[in-house]
């Protein structure tokens, strides 16, 4: 038997109408960050990134296919790992389907792993997806975007990450029954080597051939991509989480 608070059609109605004002209020607000996001200055980039991509070696500029804005996911797949991060996997999951879309819209989107490119196509096969992914092996271009950590910066304990130092040493002493530990067990590798890598996005404008920075998010800043989270959301037991519960969308028990 439900614990939870029932009522008439009457009364749902009415809780309901006054709930479409919050939800109301709640998306203006959404409007107005992403004005805001958009009014952010422009940062030219004057450094050269190469990245190795399926129609060979190319640029930063390269990336935007054409188009004036380039959106990149930046996922947790990088050198040791036999698997992607499963979290961001579910992100792409969500956002596999939307690339066309914004194809048509002037805007590409497309992912930027450290792992090298053969690691990543197979793991794209494995996916079953098609949106474009590039790696950044050998390029400074994660660590510049705040995503990826060097060994000696593991070492030392602390990086940058949303804005803010991080701690990394609290996450390399988690013990091997941590949700962490087992994340990266999953992926096919250990905590240091997984740890090493996080998730983001960042936005890029080409204008008159030179490319800008435009935005960048990371941490829970991303949880509006979460798709299936905005699902959840709206479900009567909303997230109703104890845990990682997600998996691959191959790994599931049927």
């Amino acid at each position: 038997m439900t614990d939870h608070r029932t009522g008439t059609r009457e009364e749902w109605l009415a809780a309901r109408v006054e709930l479409l004002k919050a939800e109301k209020e709640h998306t203006r607000r959404g409007d107005e960050l992403a004005r805001q996001r958009q009014e952010l200055p422009w940062v030219r980039i004057d450094k050269e990134y190469r990245f190795d991509t399926d129609e060979g070696s190319k640029s930063l500029a390269d990336l935007f296919g054409g188009r004036s804005q380039l959106l990149i996911y930046h996922f947790m797949l990088g050198p040791g790992y036999e698997a992607g991060c499963p979290s961001c996997s579910a992100i792409a999951d969500g956002f596999n389907g939307s690339v066309i879309h914004l194809e048509h819209h002037d805007v590409e989107l497309m992912a930027v792993s450290r792992a090298p490119l053969d690691h990543i196509q197979a793991y794209k096969r494995r996916m079953g997806w098609s949106f474009p992914w590039a790696s950044s092996f050998g390029s400074d271009f994660n660590y510049d975007f705040a995503v990826s950590v060097t060994e000696e910066q593991q070492r030392q304990g602390v990086a940058e990450y949303n804005f803010q130092p991080r701690d990394l040493l609290t996450q390399l002493e988690a013990g091997p029954d941590s949700v962490i530990a087992q994340i990266a067990a999953d992926s096919g590798t250990d905590v240091a080597t997984f740890t090493r890598e996080a998730p983001g996005m960042s936005a890029f404008a080409l204008e008159d051939g030179v490319v800008y920075h435009t935005y960048s998010a990371y941490a829970r800043g991303l949880d509006g991509l979460w798709g299936m989270y905005q699902w959840l959301d709206r479900a009567p037991n909303g997230r109703n989480e104890t845990g990682i519960w997600w998996r691959r969308h191959d790994e599931y028990d049927e």
